[in-house]
């Protein structure tokens, strides 16, 4: 199944001067960058695939348009002669899938990262057999049937799922939904990670069911934990705790504000045989730390990685203070020469910001900290190195002391 491109002969002309991002390896563009006299915004239909021009007329590549939004054109590839087509979509999948297989040995990663593998507004994370997708643009939106297609002609999937139900969509005029393309969604699927196995809620779970992007991190902080105490704050499923609790941990203790994931935990928690091992707490999680610390309890290894706290550059100030917040908590737990480990998965919060957050909160309660590693996120979220936007994760390790 193809789809034709007669939309081609169509062109998106740039103003002067704004082909410097796309010649340096960006794939985005913006609305005020497009010339609307030579090509006018409106003339364009959402999800229109075109051929993108500088200012000099001279071919960029082609890009699927959406009139309506700030990000305007989405660049597929700089050879003006290439379709999106099925074909298209199929020689960059088995490239991602290269990537992948080159990483890692079992079948259970992202497939596919956006525009990191060329393959903008749509994400695939694979568990085993079972494929979850999610489509963010109206122009991927309209090749989904070949997507499905796809997906069925490369890897003869047990299911399908497209978890087409981010509040980016609205952005770009589409509907929010849910839907088993190809085959029927097994009662469970177990992955596993690092030597730990989950069980993955694939219709209710957060995003695309599970977080695949801390793996590395995680493997990481499995090598402190033997014989330890380890806090998880905000746990959902446990993926820091399970993987502490079968590397050797004492004990684990996770808080997060949703029962359903803590039910999760106790779920995983069975499946690694680390039940006796796991302590939960529901709720809030700065009110929770808070009442940990008015117990004095302490732990030797602390993790902290919570959601966005700064999803977009104006939350910036609240975002931070947030940070701050919740590690000054955390290393008032840590026991003296414990371990923090301090996350963010927010784009706009910059390791410099983030580091100077954990600073503050260690000099307001007086105590000296020691980065000994970072974390990064996994081989299958690769980044774009002339899009900012694909380097999101970060992890920092501390040893946590009294002041010297």
């Amino acid at each position: 199944m193809t789809t034709e491109t007669p939309n081609l002969a169509m062109t998106l002309r740039l103003k002067k001067n704004e082909d410097r991002r796309l010649k340096q390896g960006h794939m985005w563009i913006y609305s005020n960058e497009v010339d609307t006299q030579v090509s006018p915004l409106k003339s364009f239909e959402s999800g229109q695939v075109v051929t993108v021009e500088s200012s000099n007329g001279k071919p960029l590549g082609i890009a699927y348009i959406n009139p309506n939004t700030l990000i305007c054109g989405r660049l597929l590839s700089r050879n003006p002669k290439v379709e999106f087509n099925q074909a298209f979509l199929k020689k960059r999948i088995q490239a991602a899938l290269a990537l992948r297989e080159l990483n890692f040995d079992a079948p259970y990663y992202r497939l596919v990262f956006g525009e990191s593998d060329g393959l903008p507004g749509l994400v695939i994370d694979r568990f085993g057999d079972v494929f979850v997708a999610q489509i963010t643009t109206a122009g991927m939106e309209k090749m989904k049937a070949e997507i499905t297609q796809t997906i069925e002609n490369l890897f003869h999937p047990i299911a399908l799922v497209y978890r087409n139900d981010t509040a980016s969509r609205a952005l770009e005029g589409l509907e929010s939904y849910e839907e088993v393309a190809i085959g029927t969604l097994p009662e469970s699927i177990v992955i596993e990670e690092n030597g730990a196995k989950f069980q993955i809620p694939v219709e209710s779970g957060q995003k695309t069911g599970w977080f695949y992007d801390h793996r590395m991190a995680r493997k990481r902080m499995q090598s402190l934990v033997q014989g330890k105490r380890v806090l998880d704050v905000f746990s959902y499923l446990g993926g820091w705790a399970m993987e502490a609790a079968v590397a050797g941990a004492a004990e684990v203790v996770c808080v997060d504000a949703s029962s359903a994931a803590l039910d999760g935990v106790e779920i995983n928690a069975e499946l690694n045989g680390v039940a006796d091992k796991l302590t939960t707490y529901e709720g809030n999680a700065f009110d929770v730390l808070k009442v940990l610390v008015g117990e004095a309890q302490k732990f030797d290894v602390v993790i902290v990685d919570p959601p966005a706290f700064v999803k977009r550059r104006k939350d910036l100030k609240s975002g931070s203070e947030g940070y701050r917040r919740i590690n000054e908590l955390a290393m008032r737990l840590v026991e003296n020469d414990g371990v923090l480990i301090s996350a963010s998965c927010s784009h706009h919060m910059s390791r410099d910001d983030l580091l100077q957050q954990v600073q503050s909160a260690a000099k307001h309660i007086d105590r000296t900290i020691q980065m000994f590693d970072q974390g990064h996120q996994g081989p299958d979220h690769p980044v774009h190195p002339a899009i900012a936007e694909t380097e999101y994760l970060k992890s920092f390790f501390f040893k946590v002391s009294k002041t010297w």
